[in-house]
């Protein structure tokens, strides 16, 4: 099936371009050569391949989740400017 003139105005009024006369001959061509291509993928035997997500193995990248002692608590307050019952105490905001 190959694209027309027409079908490229089509196609450039639904993406929002401006094309030329001579764009739309070109774009005509190349988008063309794309269907061509992809009808020449349509003849290729699959019948034994898979469909796969990845072309890579996934795996997990974390690591295990591991229980430790967290800092001491006086030591995190210590970051903070100002202090008041052992919480930071910051302006009202409202």
């Amino acid at each position: 099936m190959a694209l027309t003139i027409k079908a490229v105005e089509d196609i450039a009024l639904m993406a929002r371009l401006k094309l030329k006369e001579e764009e739309k001959e070109d774009f005509a061509r190349q988008l063309n050569l794309v269907l061509d291509y992809t009808n020449r993928l349509h003849e290729l035997n699959t019948d034994n391949v898979e469909p796969l997500t990845h072309v890579l193995p996934v795996y997990n990248v974390f690591r295990d989740d591991v229980v430790c002692p967290s800092s001491p608590r006086e030591e995190i307050l210590s970051n903070g400017p100002l202090l008041e019952d052992g919480q930071y105490k910051v302006p009202k905001i409202m």
